[in-house]
């Protein structure tokens, strides 16, 4: 049994909103930060359910909103800042340390996609973290992205230079799909990525992104971090991924000191399916029982 509440915390200035599940203990537990990928809330499924799981296993899990995105501040909204976003997990950690009903010396980083690279960049250096597990994680654009035609791409630059040209002159962003089927202009134009989201059940998510920032994250590489890293590391790979190719993620485990790596001949978003779900939080558990 556990009992669920809500939390806040500043971060630079803007207010993020999360969710806290406490297991019954009579110590403060291990706490697992959970940190959602590209334009994820933490109201998604995949993320209530690996709260769940963690809870059942006796971990409090924190999940939270990055700014602009779900119930946390922000304006404008659904602005992709990999920057904040690191801001946003840092003080989520500061949170942690401040939650007597937590044991801060024992944090756990979980990130699926976007998010398991920023675990990654988050753990480097801390002395706090004492467990990482990425998901399907993201470390740098996939070096040929299948699906996206000339004309695809060069749209895509079109809708990002327009956008970040409206942001510096203060006008609304130029909003442009998160998801969407393969061909369209959207960030993750697929139809693994349109048949998950068709099977989303989520209050806050929306299918809208603001690209302005996004040519950030084609230098943004978190495998840059992993040596850094003092805390153990599981990495989930999907086989199959084309959005976080197996090539690349396999660097996070290999440079982290202590990471180790579970494939599964899946696709990327196929983990976000109940029972494929269930076989990654299960493996995860079980890391975290052993580690932690």
């Amino acid at each position: 049994m556990h009992t669920v509440a809500s939390l806040s915390f500043s971060s630079s200035g803007a207010l993020c909103r999360g969710t806290l599940l406490l297991p019954e203990s009579e110590a403060p537990p291990p706490v697992v930060l959970l940190c959602t990928g590209f334009g994820g809330t933490q109201d998604t499924p995949a993320i209530r359910a690996a709260a769940e799981a963690f809870a059942d296993a006796g971990f409090a899990a924190l999940s939270f909103d990055y700014r602009s995105f779900g119930v946390s501040d922000g304006e404008p909204r659904q602005v992709m800042d990999i920057d904040g976003q690191l801001s946003d997990i840092r003080a989520a950690m500061d949170y942690i340390t401040n939650d007597l009903r937590l044991d801060a010396s024992r944090i756990v980083l979980w990130g699926t996609s976007l998010g398991g690279g920023h675990v990654v960049t988050s753990a480097a250096d801390r002395d706090d973290v004492v467990a990482v597990i990425a998901q399907v994680p993201y470390n740098g654009f996939p070096r040929r992205v299948e699906g996206r035609t000339l004309r695809g791409t060069l749209s895509m630059l079109l809708a990002i230079v327009r956008d970040r040209l409206r942001g510096r002159f203060g006008r609304p962003p130029a909003y442009i799909p998160l998801v969407g089927p393969t061909g369209s202009l959207a960030v993750m134009a697929s139809d693994g990525a349109t048949t998950a989201i068709d099977a989303l059940d989520s209050p806050t998510w929306r299918n809208e992104v603001a690209p302005r920032d996004l040519f950030t994250m084609t230098k943004y590489h978190p495998g840059d971090y992993a040596n850094r890293i003092a805390a153990p590391l599981l990495v989930c790979a999907a086989v199959g991924d084309r959005e976080s190719p197996l090539d690349q993620v396999r660097e996070l485990a290999d440079r982290a000191p202590h990471g180790r790596q579970i494939d599964y001949d899946v696709a990327h978003y196929d983990v976000y399916r109940p029972e494929i779900r269930a076989r990654l939080l299960a493996d995860q558990v079980r890391f975290l029982e052993e580690v932690v």
